[in-house]
């Protein structure tokens, strides 16, 4: 399965670039995780959903590395999670 995260600072930006960009890749709009919230820690709600969902072999598209996180240490951390126990 092909995932998407989505996230933006705040309420009042638009994450469509970031929605039009992932179903161009092919990213069904069921499976796209949608976050508006800082950056600061992993303690999102969609996030967390999203990676509860993941299999072996499934895809995940971000549009840039910096939507997954601000803190290059814990998005270090994440990705090393993502890829060795979970995707």
């Amino acid at each position: 399965m092909d995932y998407g995260y989505i996230r933006v600072s705040s309420t009042d930006q638009n994450e469509q670039r970031q929605r039009i960009a992932l179903r161009e890749r092919g990213v069904a709009e069921k499976r796209l995780f949608i976050d508006k919230q800082s950056g600061k820690d992993f303690e999102r709600p969609s996030y967390k959903q999203m990676v509860k969902q993941f299999k072996p072999g499934d895809l995940l598209y971000i549009l840039s590395i910096d939507r997954l996180g601000r803190n290059y240490k814990e998005i270090q951390e994440q990705w090393r999670f993502l890829t060795q126990q979970k995707i």
